[in-house]
Parts: structure tokens; C-alpha cells; sequence
């Protein structure tokens, strides 16, 4: 399916996904931008949908996903920045490194430990790492929710023992 035949076959919900997207976002722009995240990831995925489906329901369902993915992302990333002007040192000692070399040391090490998972626990973990759903990632891999569920587990496993030196600072 080209993008031309795409377009034709979701523009009658063009309407009826806007109004979905406006009672999550409160704003036109942020509407519009869901709206074309979950066009993106509905065209990547279109053809593993089921002929004869709820078109409408399989829409909405992305669109709510990825709201809640990105709302998640965001989230994560605003817990660690303090926007206020006086930083207290329980937060700076929270968000602070003790300088960029030993950044880069962990940072080469958690990419060594990535590196060493086999790809089958690898490509999984990454994907949740970014914030896909187990449902997601077992669609785009084509294995089932399970499978997903277990290597994502494995991959932990594997990557704690990895890092252990780091686990005393975290605790």
C-alpha cells in the first residue's frame, strides 16, 4: 500500500481522531503532532492489520499508546531536571555526576555490557529501553508477548550481573 491509498483509507477519521487527540493534549499543535505520530506508526504497521477490523478502535488504540509513551518519556525526563532557581543539594547530588570522565567511563561500560547481550535479548531491551510497549515490540519483531516479556527479564539479568560494581552506588 503507497502513501496515496493510506491517506484515503483513514481520511473519513481524520475528525473523529483530531477530537481524541485534543481531550489528551488540550492543544491544537500537540494534537496535530499525535496525529501524525500515530499515522507513522499506523502506515509502518498497516499491514498487520486485520482485514475486516475496527479500523476506527485500531487507530485510537495507537494514538493512545503513543500519547502514553511519550507522556512516560517526558515524565522521566522532567524528574531529573529541577526548574526552579535554588537547587537544594539533595537534588544536585541526585542528578550530579562527579565529573564528564567518569560519565564516560559508565557510559562505555553500560555500552560494553549492551554490546555483549546476545541480539536476541538485545534488540528487545533496547526497544523497551526506548519506551515501546511489550505489545510494540513484539508486533515490530514478530515474536510473541511472551517471548518479549522473557528476554526483556533475561536481558536485565544479564546486564545486573554485568554492572554490579554499580549497584552499591545506586542503592
Amino acid at each position: 500500500m503507497n502513501n496515496k491509498q493510506f491517506a484515503q483509507v483513514v481520511e473519513p477519521y481524520n475528525t473523529s481522531l483530531f477530537s481524541f487527540a485534543m481531550k489528551f493534549t488540550k492543544d491544537e499543535d500537540d494534537a496535530n503532532d499525535l496525529i501524525q505520530d500515530t499515522m507513522v506508526k499506523a502506515y509502518r504497521f498497516f499491514e498487520r492489520f486485520e482485514e475486516g477490523s475496527n479500523l476506527k478502535g485500531w487507530l485510537f488504540t495507537i494514538m493512545r499508546n503513543t500519547y502514553i509513551n511519550d507522556y512516560r518519556r517526558l515524565s522521566r525526563s522532567n524528574t531529573l531536571v529541577t526548574k526552579t532557581d535554588e537547587i537544594s543539594s539533595s537534588n544536585l547530588a541526585y542528578s550530579a555526576t562527579h565529573n564528564q570522565g567518569e560519565a564516560t567511563f559508565v557510559m562505555g561500560d553500560i555500552n560494553g555490557a549492551l554490546a555483549k547481550l546476545p541480539i536476541g535479548l538485545s534488540k528487545p531491551f533496547i526497544r523497551y529501553v526506548e519506551g515501546y510497549k511489550y505489545h510494540e515490540i513484539a508486533v515490530e519483531l514478530n515474536i510473541p508477548l511472551g517471548t518479549v516479556k522473557t528476554r526483556i527479564h533475561e536481558a536485565r539479568k544479564l546486564l545486573s550481573k554485568q554492572l554490579q560494581m554499580y549497584k552499591q552506588r545506586i542503592s
